[in-house]
């Protein structure tokens, strides 16, 4: 029997009745790895030897009567993690030789669980693009199309997955970092609320691994359905024992609903900064009639609804006024120039990221209070929705482009050319209030690329999208493996 494509829970239980080992699940993996990984470049750094063990470790483990909720589950990590015997370089040549004393928070947490990692997946030059690709592991393709990007940052992740290269993963998300590369490669992701699942050990290269409040940015699960999502969530998440978790325990609600016919759903198809192309829209609509189908309520429009137009730019000053921090003074000075000469009545999302790279701590402190009342807005609006459903991207994945100035990059949305980074819009919707968001697998293009839509919903509630999306697998199905 061929285990590759079977999911986390049904490894877990062919283990406990020992149908199979985790040695032979591990065989097959680094197999499958061998074979196939030379033409997709998901995993950058195979970690063979130590899976092997590990794998035997954890079958002497289950003899000796234990069980954990990975054991024996044959895994991958993001490069950026850093894993105590492996690089983390994300993909800075200079930082080519870094090797980590010890292990990040959230690797502890995967080998607390029993879980085997078989290596770490690629990623881009420092995790800041919508691609994979970088001068020490090359060009991560799409398992549906190698012409095509797999996404970013967590795009050798979600290649992984599609390719059945283990059958979990974790990574990160910034700005779409977990949900492109799921949407792309047709696999399932979950962005956590902001605060859920420590960070810790997720840094770049030589930094200190502190266990820091990360302003937008979170960690978390990818997998090949919603239920596997929920099981290595519920792996990840809790309160870091070096700071909150000396006083706190985590104790997620359960989700609001068990039914599709109990949700409350908002859809949402277009965005005021950008359209959304038509093979995407389609996706939105499949689910759309779905939720109808199975009697949700659902909705088009919500005066309850904080403002998109207002939320995107909140988000893009947010997300650059942090990107340029340790930026060299002159190249500074360059934009403090460059940002001083825009119009006032530019009120585009290009002048919105280059005016917040110049940010004073006052602009940024007004710019987190409009974040606040926003917050608000969503706790108001989640009174009475349960959940938006709405794009990740305005297109499915795009061809490889590696041109060195991302600014002089486009997005083709049929046919017409868009700033390359308007396309993080509908990323930021969820990100700027720190909400959780789950994407799941629509079904695939008239090109035969794979397409998925996001689930909002409640700060903290992540257990409510979790749940909605298990019911739409059962509705629409899920994963499919590349052709």
């Amino acid at each position: 029997m061929e285990w590759s494509f079977r999911t986390a829970e049904e490894l877990a239980a062919a283990l406990r009745a020992g149908e199979v080992t985790s040695g032979e699940l591990t065989e097959e993996a680094i197999a499958r790895i061998e074979r196939d990984d030379k033409v997709i470049n998901a995993i950058c750094v195979p970690d063979f030897d130590r899976a092997r063990a590990a794998a035997r470790a954890a079958d002497q483990a289950r003899a000796r009567g234990e069980d954990r909720p990975l054991l024996g589950i044959p895994v991958t990590v993001k490069e950026s993690y850093n894993m105590a015997g492996l690089p983390t370089t994300w993909g800075m040549p200079h930082h080519g030789n870094y090797m980590p004393a010890e292990d990040s928070v959230q690797v502890s947490r995967l080998k607390d669980a029993g879980a085997v990692i078989l290596g770490k997946t690629n990623v881009p030059l420092g995790l800041q693009d919508i691609q994979s690709f970088n001068e020490i592991y090359g060009t991560t393709n799409n398992p549906w199309d190698h012409t095509r990007t797999s996404g970013g940052s967590s795009g050798g992740s979600a290649a992984a997955l599609a390719s059945g290269f283990g059958a979990l993963s974790i990574g990160s998300d910034l700005a779409g970092s977990l949900r492109t590369p799921a949407h792309f490669c047709g696999v399932y992701s979950h962005k956590p609320s902001l605060g859920l699942v420590p960070s810790r050990g997720m840094v770049p290269p030589s930094a200190p691994a502190l266990p820091v409040d990360l302003d937008l940015a979170v960690v978390g699960p990818m997998a090949r359905t919603a239920r596997d999502l929920t099981l290595l969530l519920d792996v990840m998440a809790g309160p870091d024992p070096l700071t909150y978790g000396t006083a706190y325990q985590l104790a997620l609600p359960p989700a609001r609903h068990e039914r599709l016919s109990d949700f409350r759903v908002l859809v949402l198809e277009e965005h005021p900064f950008l359209p959304t192309g038509s093979a995407v829209r389609a996706g939105v609509n499949r689910v759309a009639d779905a939720l109808a189908d199975g009697g949700a309520r659902v909705e088009r429009h919500s005066p309850l609804l904080p403002d998109l137009t207002e939320g995107a730019t909140l988000y893009a000053q947010l997300l650059f006024s942090g990107s340029v921090a340790r930026f060299p003074v002159d190249a500074y000075e360059r934009l403090r120039t460059r940002a001083a000469a825009l119009s006032p009545e530019d009120q585009s999302l290009d002048a919105a990221r280059l005016r917040a790279m110049v940010f004073s701590h006052r602009d940024w402190m007004e710019a987190n209070d409009r974040r606040e009342l926003h917050r608000h807005g969503w706790r108001q609006f989640f009174a009475e929705f349960d959940a938006v459903v709405c794009p990740i991207t305005p297109t499915p994945a795009f061809p490889h482009d590696h041109n060195p100035n991302p600014l002089e990059r486009w997005i083709d949305i049929d046919g017409v050319d868009f700033p390359y980074f308007d396309q993080l819009v509908w990323a930021g919707l969820p990100t700027m209030p720190g909400l959780p968001a789950t994407v799941i697998p629509t079904g695939l293009s008239p090109e035969g690329l794979p397409v998925g839509v996001q689930l909002i919903g409640p700060m903290f509630e992540d257990r409510t999208p979790l749940s909605l999306a298990e019911l739409l697998e059962q509705k629409i199905g899920g994963f499919r493996p590349p052709r």
